[in-house]
Protein backbone atom coordinates (compact mmCIF):
# COMPACT_ATOMS: atom_id res chain seq x y z
CA UNK A 1 0.00 0.00 0.00
CA UNK A 2 1.55 3.30 -1.05
CA UNK A 3 1.22 6.18 1.37
CA UNK A 4 -0.28 8.86 -0.85
CA UNK A 5 -3.27 9.74 1.28
CA UNK A 6 -1.85 13.11 2.43
CA UNK A 7 -4.25 15.38 0.56
CA UNK A 8 -7.06 15.28 3.09
CA UNK A 9 -10.77 15.52 2.36
CA UNK A 10 -11.63 15.29 -1.35
CA UNK A 11 -15.21 16.41 -2.10
CA UNK A 12 -15.42 14.18 -5.17
CA UNK A 13 -14.98 11.12 -2.93
CA UNK A 14 -17.72 12.06 -0.45
CA UNK A 15 -20.58 9.59 -0.86
CA UNK A 16 -24.30 10.01 -0.31
CA UNK A 17 -25.43 6.61 0.92
CA UNK A 18 -28.97 5.75 -0.28
CA UNK A 19 -30.69 2.99 1.68
CA UNK A 20 -33.98 1.60 0.40
CA UNK A 21 -36.12 0.21 3.20
CA UNK A 22 -37.91 -3.13 2.94
CA UNK A 23 -41.21 -3.14 1.11
CA UNK A 24 -43.69 -0.74 2.65
CA UNK A 25 -41.10 1.07 4.79
CA UNK A 26 -39.36 4.40 4.04
CA UNK A 27 -35.69 4.48 3.14
CA UNK A 28 -32.97 6.56 4.78
CA UNK A 29 -29.84 8.51 3.93
CA UNK A 30 -26.33 8.51 5.24
CA UNK A 31 -22.87 9.73 4.35
CA UNK A 32 -19.61 8.00 3.53
CA UNK A 33 -16.20 8.35 1.92
CA UNK A 34 -14.65 6.46 -0.99
CA UNK A 35 -11.52 4.92 0.51
CA UNK A 36 -10.44 2.84 -2.50
CA UNK A 37 -11.44 2.21 -6.09
CA UNK A 38 -14.55 0.21 -5.22
CA UNK A 39 -15.16 0.70 -1.48
CA UNK A 40 -16.93 3.30 0.67
CA UNK A 41 -16.46 3.71 4.41
CA UNK A 42 -19.57 4.58 6.45
CA UNK A 43 -21.27 3.96 9.79
CA UNK A 44 -22.74 0.54 10.49
CA UNK A 45 -26.13 1.81 11.67
CA UNK A 46 -26.66 3.56 8.32
CA UNK A 47 -26.85 0.24 6.46
CA UNK A 48 -27.84 -2.20 9.23
CA UNK A 49 -31.12 -4.07 9.28
CA UNK A 50 -33.40 -5.14 6.42
CA UNK A 51 -32.49 -3.28 3.24
CA UNK A 52 -34.29 -3.53 -0.08
CA UNK A 53 -31.69 -1.64 -2.10
CA UNK A 54 -28.37 -0.02 -1.32
CA UNK A 55 -26.58 2.53 -3.46
CA UNK A 56 -24.18 5.46 -3.35
CA UNK A 57 -24.03 8.71 -5.27
CA UNK A 58 -21.19 11.15 -5.87
CA UNK A 59 -21.22 14.79 -7.05
CA UNK A 60 -25.02 14.87 -7.34
CA UNK A 61 -26.31 17.24 -10.05
CA UNK A 62 -22.77 18.26 -10.93
CA UNK A 63 -20.99 17.52 -14.25
CA UNK A 64 -19.13 14.58 -12.74
CA UNK A 65 -22.16 12.93 -11.11
CA UNK A 66 -22.12 9.16 -10.93
CA UNK A 67 -23.54 6.44 -8.75
CA UNK A 68 -23.50 2.71 -8.22
CA UNK A 69 -25.25 -0.07 -6.38
CA UNK A 70 -23.42 -1.37 -3.34
CA UNK A 71 -23.27 -4.36 -1.03
CA UNK A 72 -22.08 -4.60 2.55
CA UNK A 73 -18.75 -6.43 2.91
CA UNK A 74 -18.09 -5.44 6.53
CA UNK A 75 -20.49 -4.36 9.26
CA UNK A 76 -19.68 -4.12 12.95
CA UNK A 77 -22.32 -2.53 15.16
CA UNK A 78 -20.06 -2.40 18.24
CA UNK A 79 -17.55 -0.22 16.38
CA UNK A 80 -20.32 1.37 14.27
CA UNK A 81 -18.28 1.00 11.11
CA UNK A 82 -19.20 -0.52 7.75
CA UNK A 83 -17.52 -1.01 4.41
CA UNK A 84 -19.52 -1.01 1.18
CA UNK A 85 -18.32 -2.55 -2.06
CA UNK A 86 -19.55 -0.75 -5.17
CA UNK A 87 -21.04 -2.83 -7.98
CA UNK A 88 -21.85 -1.76 -11.50
CA UNK A 89 -19.42 1.15 -11.44
CA UNK A 90 -18.94 3.28 -14.58
CA UNK A 91 -16.36 1.94 -17.02
CA UNK A 92 -12.95 3.50 -16.72
CA UNK A 93 -13.52 4.65 -13.15
CA UNK A 94 -10.08 5.81 -11.93
CA UNK A 95 -8.52 4.25 -8.88
CA UNK A 96 -8.03 6.38 -5.79
CA UNK A 97 -5.43 6.01 -3.02
CA UNK A 98 -6.59 5.19 0.50
CA UNK A 99 -6.70 8.04 2.99
CA UNK A 100 -4.23 8.31 5.82
CA UNK A 101 -5.61 7.30 9.23
CA UNK A 102 -4.50 8.71 12.57
CA UNK A 103 -5.14 8.39 16.29
CA UNK A 104 -6.12 11.21 18.62
CA UNK A 105 -3.91 11.26 21.74
CA UNK A 106 -5.66 10.99 25.09
CA UNK A 107 -4.43 14.39 26.28
CA UNK A 108 -5.54 17.93 27.14
CA UNK A 109 -5.97 18.99 23.51
CA UNK A 110 -8.51 20.77 21.35
CA UNK A 111 -7.89 19.94 17.70
CA UNK A 112 -9.42 21.32 14.48
CA UNK A 113 -11.44 18.97 12.26
CA UNK A 114 -13.55 18.97 9.11
CA UNK A 115 -16.16 16.61 7.70
CA UNK A 116 -18.57 16.55 4.77
CA UNK A 117 -21.93 14.79 4.58
CA UNK A 118 -25.65 15.11 3.91
CA UNK A 119 -27.62 16.06 7.05
CA UNK A 120 -31.38 16.43 7.09
CA UNK A 121 -31.38 20.19 7.61
CA UNK A 122 -29.85 20.49 4.13
CA UNK A 123 -33.12 19.38 2.48
CA UNK A 124 -33.98 21.77 -0.35
CA UNK A 125 -36.90 22.15 -2.73
CA UNK A 126 -35.87 22.30 -6.37
CA UNK A 127 -37.62 25.18 -8.14
CA UNK A 128 -37.06 23.71 -11.61
CA UNK A 129 -38.95 20.86 -13.21
CA UNK A 130 -37.27 17.48 -13.31
CA UNK A 131 -35.44 16.47 -16.53
CA UNK A 132 -38.33 14.16 -17.39
CA UNK A 133 -40.84 16.99 -17.26
CA UNK A 134 -42.24 16.12 -13.82
CA UNK A 135 -42.93 18.56 -11.01
CA UNK A 136 -40.13 20.08 -8.95
CA UNK A 137 -38.77 17.72 -6.32
CA UNK A 138 -36.68 17.80 -3.19
CA UNK A 139 -32.99 17.10 -2.77
CA UNK A 140 -30.44 17.02 0.02
CA UNK A 141 -27.39 19.25 -0.41
CA UNK A 142 -23.94 18.67 1.01
CA UNK A 143 -22.72 20.16 4.27
CA UNK A 144 -19.04 20.89 4.85
CA UNK A 145 -18.58 21.36 8.58
CA UNK A 146 -15.51 22.40 10.52
CA UNK A 147 -14.94 22.90 14.19
CA UNK A 148 -12.96 21.49 17.07
CA UNK A 149 -12.50 18.13 18.75
CA UNK A 150 -12.46 18.22 22.55
CA UNK A 151 -10.28 15.17 23.03
CA UNK A 152 -11.07 14.42 26.67
CA UNK A 153 -14.86 14.52 26.26
CA UNK A 154 -16.89 11.31 25.85
CA UNK A 155 -14.08 9.10 27.21
CA UNK A 156 -16.46 6.50 28.63
CA UNK A 157 -18.38 6.22 25.36
CA UNK A 158 -15.10 6.16 23.44
CA UNK A 159 -16.11 8.79 20.91
CA UNK A 160 -14.82 12.15 19.76
CA UNK A 161 -16.91 15.18 20.68
CA UNK A 162 -17.17 17.44 17.64
CA UNK A 163 -18.10 21.07 18.32
CA UNK A 164 -19.89 22.44 15.24
CA UNK A 165 -21.89 25.49 14.18
CA UNK A 166 -25.51 25.08 15.25
CA UNK A 167 -27.93 24.53 12.34
CA UNK A 168 -30.11 27.58 11.62
CA UNK A 169 -33.33 26.06 12.98
CA UNK A 170 -34.63 22.89 14.63
CA UNK A 171 -37.91 22.70 12.77
CA UNK A 172 -38.59 19.01 13.46
CA UNK A 173 -38.28 18.43 17.22
CA UNK A 174 -38.90 14.70 16.79
CA UNK A 175 -35.98 14.31 14.36
CA UNK A 176 -32.38 15.47 14.56
CA UNK A 177 -31.34 18.05 11.95
CA UNK A 178 -28.05 16.13 11.76
CA UNK A 179 -29.80 12.94 10.62
CA UNK A 180 -27.95 11.72 7.52
CA UNK A 181 -24.55 13.03 8.60
CA UNK A 182 -23.76 9.62 10.09
CA UNK A 183 -20.96 7.86 8.23
CA UNK A 184 -19.07 11.02 7.27
CA UNK A 185 -15.30 10.74 7.66
CA UNK A 186 -13.81 13.11 10.24
CA UNK A 187 -10.52 14.72 9.17
CA UNK A 188 -7.72 16.26 11.21
CA UNK A 189 -4.24 17.08 9.94
CA UNK A 190 -4.93 15.46 6.57
CA UNK A 191 -5.93 12.14 8.14
CA UNK A 192 -9.16 10.33 9.00
CA UNK A 193 -9.53 10.22 12.79
CA UNK A 194 -13.10 8.95 13.05
CA UNK A 195 -16.54 8.44 11.51
CA UNK A 196 -19.57 10.50 12.55
CA UNK A 197 -21.84 8.20 14.53
CA UNK A 198 -24.51 9.96 16.57
CA UNK A 199 -26.06 13.24 17.61
CA UNK A 200 -26.93 13.16 21.32
CA UNK A 201 -29.84 15.56 21.64
CA UNK A 202 -28.94 16.24 25.27
CA UNK A 203 -25.62 17.73 24.07
CA UNK A 204 -27.45 20.39 22.07
CA UNK A 205 -27.41 21.05 18.33
CA UNK A 206 -23.76 22.12 18.33
CA UNK A 207 -22.26 18.74 19.28
CA UNK A 208 -21.81 15.50 17.34
CA UNK A 209 -20.06 12.28 18.36
CA UNK A 210 -17.72 10.30 16.11
CA UNK A 211 -16.26 6.83 16.54
CA UNK A 212 -12.49 7.02 16.97
CA UNK A 213 -10.27 5.18 14.49
CA UNK A 214 -7.93 3.88 17.21
CA UNK A 215 -10.86 2.20 18.99
CA UNK A 216 -11.44 -0.01 15.95
CA UNK A 217 -8.38 -2.03 16.93
CA UNK A 218 -9.91 -2.84 20.33
CA UNK A 219 -13.37 -3.78 19.05
CA UNK A 220 -13.02 -5.33 15.60
CA UNK A 221 -12.04 -8.93 14.94
CA UNK A 222 -8.73 -9.70 13.27
CA UNK A 223 -10.63 -10.63 10.11
CA UNK A 224 -12.45 -7.28 10.08
CA UNK A 225 -9.19 -5.39 10.65
CA UNK A 226 -7.54 -7.31 7.84
CA UNK A 227 -10.46 -6.45 5.55
CA UNK A 228 -10.21 -2.76 6.43
CA UNK A 229 -6.52 -2.96 5.73
CA UNK A 230 -6.84 -4.59 2.30
CA UNK A 231 -9.97 -2.70 1.16
CA UNK A 232 -9.68 0.68 2.90
CA UNK A 233 -5.95 1.12 3.62
CA UNK A 234 -6.16 0.93 7.43
CA UNK A 235 -2.62 0.32 8.71
CA UNK A 236 -1.68 -2.08 11.51
CA UNK A 237 -2.09 -0.56 14.98
CA UNK A 238 1.68 -0.24 15.35
CA UNK A 239 1.89 1.97 12.25
CA UNK A 240 -0.99 4.31 13.12
CA UNK A 241 0.20 7.90 13.35
CA UNK A 242 -1.01 10.68 15.66
CA UNK A 243 -3.30 13.46 14.42
CA UNK A 244 -1.48 16.18 16.36
CA UNK A 245 1.92 15.27 14.90
CA UNK A 246 3.57 14.79 18.30
CA UNK A 247 3.58 11.02 18.65
CA UNK A 248 4.27 9.33 15.35
CA UNK A 249 5.30 5.78 16.25
CA UNK A 250 8.66 4.38 15.27
CA UNK A 251 9.01 0.87 13.84
CA UNK A 252 7.76 -1.72 16.30
CA UNK A 253 10.98 -3.71 15.98
CA UNK A 254 14.47 -3.07 14.62
CA UNK A 255 14.67 -3.51 10.88
CA UNK A 256 17.59 -5.89 11.35
CA UNK A 257 15.13 -8.78 10.96
CA UNK A 258 14.32 -7.91 7.34
CA UNK A 259 15.48 -10.34 4.66
CA UNK A 260 18.68 -9.37 2.89
CA UNK A 261 16.89 -9.31 -0.46
CA UNK A 262 13.44 -7.75 -0.90
CA UNK A 263 11.70 -7.03 -4.21
CA UNK A 264 10.96 -3.45 -5.21
CA UNK A 265 7.24 -3.83 -4.50
CA UNK A 266 8.11 -4.41 -0.84
CA UNK A 267 10.31 -1.31 -0.66
CA UNK A 268 8.34 1.13 -2.80
CA UNK A 269 6.63 2.90 0.12
CA UNK A 270 9.90 3.48 1.95
CA UNK A 271 11.73 4.53 -1.24
CA UNK A 272 8.92 6.95 -2.15
CA UNK A 273 9.00 8.47 1.35
CA UNK A 274 12.79 8.88 1.37
CA UNK A 275 12.79 10.37 -2.12
CA UNK A 276 10.34 13.06 -0.95
CA UNK A 277 12.67 14.29 1.82
CA UNK A 278 13.88 17.88 1.29
CA UNK A 279 17.25 16.70 2.61
CA UNK A 280 17.76 14.34 -0.33
CA UNK A 281 16.49 16.83 -2.90
CA UNK A 282 19.40 19.13 -2.15
CA UNK A 283 22.66 18.81 -4.12
CA UNK A 284 24.69 17.23 -1.28
CA UNK A 285 21.93 15.63 0.77
CA UNK A 286 22.70 12.00 -0.02
CA UNK A 287 26.43 12.53 0.58
CA UNK A 288 25.71 14.10 3.97
CA UNK A 289 23.36 11.25 4.88
CA UNK A 290 25.83 8.52 3.89
CA UNK A 291 28.63 10.28 5.78
CA UNK A 292 26.49 9.97 8.92
CA UNK A 293 26.41 6.15 8.87
CA UNK A 294 28.89 3.34 8.35
CA UNK A 295 31.13 3.86 5.31
CA UNK A 296 30.32 0.33 4.07
CA UNK A 297 27.07 1.60 2.53
CA UNK A 298 28.68 4.37 0.48
CA UNK A 299 31.45 1.99 -0.59
CA UNK A 300 29.10 -0.76 -1.77
CA UNK A 301 25.98 1.04 -3.06
CA UNK A 302 25.43 1.22 -6.84
CA UNK A 303 25.14 5.01 -7.09
CA UNK A 304 22.88 6.55 -9.72
CA UNK A 305 22.31 10.20 -10.78
CA UNK A 306 18.56 9.58 -10.70
CA UNK A 307 17.44 10.18 -7.13
CA UNK A 308 14.84 7.43 -6.95
CA UNK A 309 17.22 4.80 -8.29
CA UNK A 310 19.97 6.09 -5.99
CA UNK A 311 17.72 5.76 -2.93
CA UNK A 312 16.63 2.30 -4.00
CA UNK A 313 20.25 1.19 -4.35
CA UNK A 314 21.19 2.57 -0.93
CA UNK A 315 18.24 0.86 0.78
CA UNK A 316 19.01 -2.46 -0.90
CA UNK A 317 22.64 -2.18 0.22
CA UNK A 318 21.57 -1.43 3.80
CA UNK A 319 19.52 -4.65 3.81
CA UNK A 320 22.70 -6.64 3.20
CA UNK A 321 24.37 -5.13 6.30
CA UNK A 322 22.10 -5.75 9.34
CA UNK A 323 21.54 -2.67 11.46
CA UNK A 324 22.50 -0.11 8.84
CA UNK A 325 18.95 0.58 7.65
CA UNK A 326 18.09 1.57 11.22
CA UNK A 327 21.22 3.79 11.20
CA UNK A 328 20.05 5.40 7.97
CA UNK A 329 16.57 6.19 9.32
CA UNK A 330 17.94 7.58 12.58
CA UNK A 331 20.29 9.84 10.59
CA UNK A 332 17.29 11.02 8.54
CA UNK A 333 15.44 11.98 11.73
CA UNK A 334 18.44 13.85 13.15
CA UNK A 335 19.34 15.70 9.94
CA UNK A 336 15.83 16.49 8.75
CA UNK A 337 14.19 17.14 12.13
CA UNK A 338 10.46 16.74 12.81
CA UNK A 339 8.42 17.16 9.63
CA UNK A 340 5.53 15.57 7.71
CA UNK A 341 8.08 14.01 5.36
CA UNK A 342 9.90 12.29 8.24
CA UNK A 343 6.54 11.14 9.62
CA UNK A 344 5.87 9.51 6.26
CA UNK A 345 9.25 7.75 6.34
CA UNK A 346 8.50 6.42 9.83
CA UNK A 347 5.07 5.13 8.80
CA UNK A 348 6.55 3.33 5.79
CA UNK A 349 9.29 1.80 7.98
CA UNK A 350 6.74 0.71 10.59
CA UNK A 351 4.59 -1.01 7.97
CA UNK A 352 7.66 -2.77 6.57
CA UNK A 353 8.63 -3.98 10.05
CA UNK A 354 5.13 -5.24 10.76
CA UNK A 355 4.95 -7.20 7.50
CA UNK A 356 8.20 -9.02 8.22
CA UNK A 357 8.28 -9.42 11.98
Amino acid sequence: MTDRGEQGLDAARVAEVLVGGPRGRPGRRGSGYRVSGHCVLTAAHVVAGPVDRLGVRFDADLPGEWGADARVVLLDEAADVALLELTGTPPGLPAVPPPRYAAVPDADLVLPFSAMGFPRFKLRRDTAASPGGGPPGRYRDSCHVSGTVSVLSNRREGTLELAVVVPPADVEPERSPWEGMSGAAVWCGGAVIGVVGVHHRADGLGRLAARRVERWYDVLSSDALERLGSHAGLPPREALGSADGTAVPRPVAPLTGLPGELPLRELVDLVDALTALPLLRGPNGMTLLLDSITDRIAANSPRDPRLRMDVYGVVRTCLRYPGTLDQLLEAVRLLEGPSPEVDRVDRAAALLAVRHR
